[in-house]
């Protein structure tokens, strides 16, 4: 497993000689063989700026960095797939800040390039190569065309061709897991925010957040044209907006029109879940499903990354309970980090908390952060640090009932509450 990096244009290369290496938080650590898949379709492979790859010479077992004007190279990962670990490299310039992107480690055998990853759900419904630009294109003309005045369709448009996101591309497309944003605002300052950043951060934001607040008709026309099959899901909270509970009253009322006028489909709201009254309005009104993001279930740990504004971990779990009291199908998108998230510690508090709060589903989705700077902004390791694959191992043998997966799941047909009637005020 030959060492990948590129030269400053960007040309990629393997090394004749020296093994790649991958990093677990801060640590260089050689790469096992169960570690490896090749490299999914999909995938990308891009030079880390600023960094000097580090490889093993496979008779001495020494590690070196590779002299030159070269550069690590890491691989972006298409939905479905959780890398294991982070690219073997040490900084060249200590300031510079990688952009927010997660980065798995590639490595070149038997031909062609390898990925620290493994398939954690069906990559085919996220997969970029079935989204047909021309479809999309036409589609998007067509209901800008049908609803001219609506402003969710025209941000949205944005997304979907500008940044080419896939859920806003659903929106257009009709299909599955649309989205349909509500909120400028949020009550936590993520570290990581892909849509809004401060000025001071050193981080740009690859997303711009909506500078609007949409009215009910509005929100209740994109929902009603996508609700139209069985297995389509509506998601409030996507990467372009604050936290959707913030309009709680929005959602609360778009989402008693909609069951009025349809049964069909689900109603998903991706939240930090910490306005704890808020969400339990919008679940009386008729959520059927709830992803709430999360990257620990330690406190210094959560707050050192989410900085919560008026609400707390407590406030995270209370919401949990109560959305899966009331039939909602929930689930957790957590933000996994090698080195990080498979510290004993993360890793037995995670476990304790779905126990606690009856989990459904665990999406494992991969941070989007510099690794210098998120492992300065945390707590440091107080346990063994197991390895991401022992990690997802110990969570499906500690918890069997709940699913690992990695993005939106329809429920299985015991647990939908999709026809359950809102409650009424």
């Amino acid at each position: 497993m030959y060492l990948v990096y590129a030269d400053e244009q960007g040309n990629v290369f393997d090394h004749d000689t020296l093994y790649g290496l991958a990093r677990s938080g801060d640590m260089i650590v050689e790469i096992m063989e169960d570690e490896l898949i090749p490299l999914p379709n999909g995938a990308t492979l891009v030079g880390l700026p600023s960094t000097r790859p580090v490889g093993m010479d496979p008779e001495t077992g020494e590690m070196q960095p590779l002299p030159g004007n070269v550069q690590a190279v890491g691989a972006l990962l298409p939905q479905g797939f959780t890398r294991l670990c982070l690219p073997g490299y040490i900084k060249t310039d200590k300031d510079y800040k990688l952009p927010l992107f997660g980065y798995s480690a590639v490595v070149w055998k038997d031909g062609q390039f390898y990925v620290t990853a493994r398939m954690s759900d069906d990559p085919e419904k996220w997969n970029p190569l079935n989204c047909d630009p021309l479809d999309l294109k036409n589609s998007v003309k067509r209901l800008r065309d049908e609803y001219p005045e609506n402003r969710l369709y025209e941000h949205l448009s944005n997304c979907a061709l500008g940044y080419e996101c896939l859920t806003a591309s659903n929106t257009f497309l009709n299909r599955w897991e649309g989205a349909v944003p509500v909120s400028y605002s949020c009550n936590a300052g993520c570290f990581g925010c892909i849509s809004e950043q401060p000025d001071d951060s050193g981080f740009v934001s690859p997303q711009t957040r909506m500078n609007f607040r949409p009215r009910t008709e509005e929100i209740v026309e994109v929902m009603l044209e996508h609700l139209k099959t069985p297995e389509s899901i509506i998601s409030f909270g996507q990467g372009c907006e604050g936290e959707p509970s913030t309009q709680a009253k929005l959602i609360i009322d778009a989402i008693r029109q909609v069951r009025e006028r349809t049964d069909m489909g689900y109603i998903n709201i991706n939240t930090n879940a910490g306005l704890s009254d808020h969400i339990r309005g919008i679940v009386d009104a008729g959520l059927d499903l709830m992803r709430v993001s999360t990257i620990s279930a330690l406190d210094d740990h959560y707050n050192a990354y989410y900085k919560p504004r008026g609400y707390t971990l407590a406030n995270v779990e209370k919401s949990l309970k109560y959305a899966e009291s009331q039939g909602v199908y929930t689930s957790i998108n957590y933000l996994i980090f090698p080195g990080v998230t498979d510290r004993e510690e993360e890793v037995e508090a995670m476990i304790e908390f779905v126990r606690r709060t009856k989990l459904k589903l665990i999406q494992l989705r991969n941070l989007n952060i510099d690794p210098e700077s998120y492992l300065e902004l945390i707590p440091k390791a107080k346990g063994e640090i197991l390895g991401m694959k022992q990690a997802i191992e110990i969570f499906q043998e500690e918890l069997p009932d709940v699913v690992i997966g990695s993005y939106t799941h329809v429920p299985p047909a015991e647990l939908t509450r999709a026809k359950r009637k809102p409650t009424l005020l």
